[in-house]
């Protein structure tokens, strides 16, 4: 919510936690001719009767996805952030649950990475999967100096 009430995407914690995650700053994460951040719902979608954050409304990305992904040119970098994206983007390849598919990061990268949410309700699986922060993320980050030195 405090994303969706903001001026900007993760313009939260969770953005604290994902631009760590990247190894970059505010200037450059939200320098748009560097990096576009496409969410798959435009709009927070409410809580459930738990508290938990909606899935995205499908029919965002049914209908906006394909354009604007169209608009962006040459796409050397997709970060697949969250089970919903994951699913998305790598059809059947997604459906498998976040763990597996974040795990078999290799298969996708080095153009395309799939991520946990970096929400906070994600610490427990980030402690449960050791190999995310120390094998991934500095691929990652490796990754996307590169990509951003060529922009």
């Amino acid at each position: 919510m405090r994303a969706h009430k903001g001026t900007r995407p993760f313009i939260d914690p969770s953005g604290d936690r994902l631009r760590d995650w990247l190894g970059i700053g505010h200037e450059t994460f939200y320098d748009q001719s560097k990096i576009a951040i496409v969410p798959m719902g435009f709009c927070f979608p409410g809580y459930d009767a738990k508290g938990s954050d909606l899935p995205p409304p499908r029919v965002c990305a049914a209908t906006w996805r394909e354009q604007i992904l169209g608009k962006l040119g040459t796409i050397r970098l997709t970060l697949l952030i969250g089970g919903y994206a994951q699913k998305w983007h790598l059809g059947a390849g997604g459906k498998v649950g976040v763990t597996s598919t974040v795990s078999n990061w290799r298969e996708h990268a080095p153009a395309v990475y799939p991520l946990p949410h970096p929400s906070w309700r994600n610490t427990a699986w980030l402690k449960r999967n050791p190999w995310f922060e120390t094998d991934l993320l500095p691929d990652l980050k490796t990754t996307l100096k590169e990509v951003l030195s060529d922009s």
